[in-house]
């Protein structure tokens, strides 16, 4: 297995634009400036595409035609089938522990609106009566139909920014020459850096001090129940639903970070991790899987695929 790993020497320098959108950052980094525009147009308007096609915050989008819905079958676009069925096989690779019909969940936590226009104390909901069921959603990609299953809602944010960093990244190795880096939000996509990696600082939030690995393929992503978080004491919630309670997950991790093949696996490992809490360490561990976890008192742990030795912080990117 291909992993996150010290690097040496010099690397190559590269050109990073950056902006906001879906409530984060986005980033593309390619070798030649002169693509550097294009390269975040191409990026900009995949997003806006997945966009319409699964933002739970969007009442024109096909999800929440779906969630509406709930108990029929819907006929949907090629891009939210696609979605759609990775979220199912997430939560299929996960055991469960990444579901993509905590919808309900997360507005009855007070996630019922973009995280950026939440604000002070929120009037948390009684939590809906039925726990989240993935094995219940009707998928059929012969008729491009979805069928959410009734009093429940999907909710694709534990794997839709991940695909949409590895699509995007696909997209722009098929146009531009050279290294490309696509980071949305803590996930990100690297292709063509084999000989020449991106160094990237891993962290809790974006601009904290963090570690800094090199990677050369494949995705990074970090899980934390530290950012996207709202409300006050003792009312706080943050995003990731556990789906076993159907509320916040609250166990032994607070945040965890991911090397895997594509950034889809990785934050589909991570959100887990987060989730499993105390036995993620150990199934990590045993799957061979990179990954660095920071607990609830923010001691730091890695696995034994993780990069050993820090990089100096002069080589970051």
């Amino acid at each position: 297995m291909t992993r996150p790993r010290r690097a040496s020497g010099r690397h190559s320098p590269h050109t990073r634009h950056s902006w906001s959108q879906w409530s984060c950052t986005v980033a593309v980094c390619v070798d030649d400036s002169r693509y550097a525009e294009e390269a975040a147009r191409v990026v900009a308007a995949l997003m806006q595409d997945v966009d319409r096609a699964v933002s739970r915050f969007r009442d024109d989008s096909e999800l929440s035609r779906c969630n509406q819905r709930a108990g029929h079958v819907t006929t949907v676009s090629p891009v939210t089938l696609e979605l759609v069925g990775h979220a199912l096989d997430a939560a299929r690779t996960s055991g469960g522990l990444v579901d993509p019909t905590v919808g309900r969940h997360l507005v009855a936590a007070g996630y019922d609106r973009s995280i950026s226009d939440i604000s002070g104390v929120v009037d948390l909901q009684p939590q809906p009566d039925e726990l989240p069921s993935w094995r219940s959603v009707r998928l059929d990609r012969d008729l491009g139909l979805v069928g959410v299953p009734r009093g429940l809602a999907l909710d694709l944010g534990a794997t839709a920014k991940a695909w949409t960093a590895d699509r995007a990244v696909e997209l722009l190795a098929d146009r531009l020459p050279g290294r490309i880096l696509v980071e949305i939000g803590g996930d990100v996509a690297v292709t063509r850096a084999e000989h020449d990696p991106f160094v990237i600082r891993v962290a809790e939030r974006e601009g904290m001090p963090g570690e800094l690995v090199a990677v050369t393929h494949g995705g990074l992503t970090t899980s934390t129940t530290v950012v996207r978080r709202w409300g006050s004491s003792p009312h706080t919630a943050h995003h990731i639903i556990d789906p076993r309670t159907g509320r916040p997950s609250g166990g032994r991790w607070r945040t965890v970070s991911v090397w895997s093949p594509s950034a889809l696996a990785a934050n589909t490992a991570s959100t887990a991790a987060v989730v499993a809490g105390a036995d993620a360490l150990a199934d990590l561990e045993q799957s061979g899987t990179p990954a660095r976890l920071v607990d609830q008192d923010g001691e730091v742990v890695h696995t034994s695929t993780w990069p050993e030795d820090p990089l100096p912080e002069a080589m970051a990117s």
